[in-house]
């Protein structure tokens, strides 16, 4: 499964945030949904497939934890991303402030019907 599509959910990405904190089983995830248990396991099923949640079973129980791993290279690709559009929204911000300051320090049309 395509990480991207795993984590497009936001029931998916409202799990995630609950392993984050602590492993949970499914019962224990589906009490936090008003959806149904199976829907919660299908749900399950995607992130494992993903690779971002694992299951262990203890007992009678299966207990599931998050691995961020699976994360890296899609932080790697948006940080790049971030980096070249921060970097020209800086260019931009520096154009801005530059029309700023020459706007200020040249005289207004107003200023120059008066002279």
């Amino acid at each position: 499964m395509d990480l991207v599509l795993a984590i497009a959910d936001p029931i998916r990405r409202d799990i995630l945030m609950l392993l984050r904190e602590r492993v949970m089983s499914a019962g224990d995830l589906a009490d936090c949904f008003d959806v149904s248990r199976p829907a919660v396991s299908r749900h399950l099923r995607v992130l494992r497939e993903s690779g971002l949640v694992v299951d262990e079973v203890r007992g009678r129980k299966r207990l599931y934890h998050l691995d961020t791993a699976p994360l890296a290279p899609l932080m790697e690709w948006l940080t790049a991303l971030h980096v070249r559009w921060s970097g020209n929204l800086d260019a931009l911000e520096t154009e801005v402030y530059r029309t700023r300051r020459e706007r200020r320090s040249s005289p207004s049309l107003l200023e120059k019907k008066r002279a």
